[in-house]
């Protein structure tokens, strides 16, 4: 559920305070541990909200600690719907008519 009074908490300040604090890992050390391209400038980018969670970072996520990439994906895409939502015009909603010909079809026959 999206909360509608405030933005959704970032991806990475859960990854943050609800498994590297609470773990004793360092963001210097988790880098580290998740290997290939990842530095901790990265990671910090990912932890302050300056990169978003990609599926590939959401693979390397769920690996390292035991969660599923959907739980990422899915932190992430709370906070862009959120975003968007902020920023477009909303739309009136379209008002179906159908004809009086057709009308005669969607009755059901006793």
């Amino acid at each position: 559920m999206i909360p509608t009074h405030r933005k959704p908490t970032l991806p990475g300040k859960i990854l943050l305070e609800e498994f590297l604090i609470p773990l004793g890992i360092s963001q210097s050390d988790f880098a580290k541990h998740l290997g290939g391209t990842w530095t901790q400038p990265k990671l910090s980018a990912v932890i302050n909200g300056n990169r978003a969670i990609t599926e590939e970072i959401a693979l390397d996520f769920a690996d390292a600690l035991g969660t599923s990439p959907e739980f990422w994906i899915g932190l992430q895409s709370d906070v862009n719907l959120w975003e968007a939502k902020q920023k477009r015009k909303k739309i009136k909603k379209y008002k179906i008519r159908v004809p009086k010909a057709r009308r005669k079809s969607f009755r059901t026959v006793s």
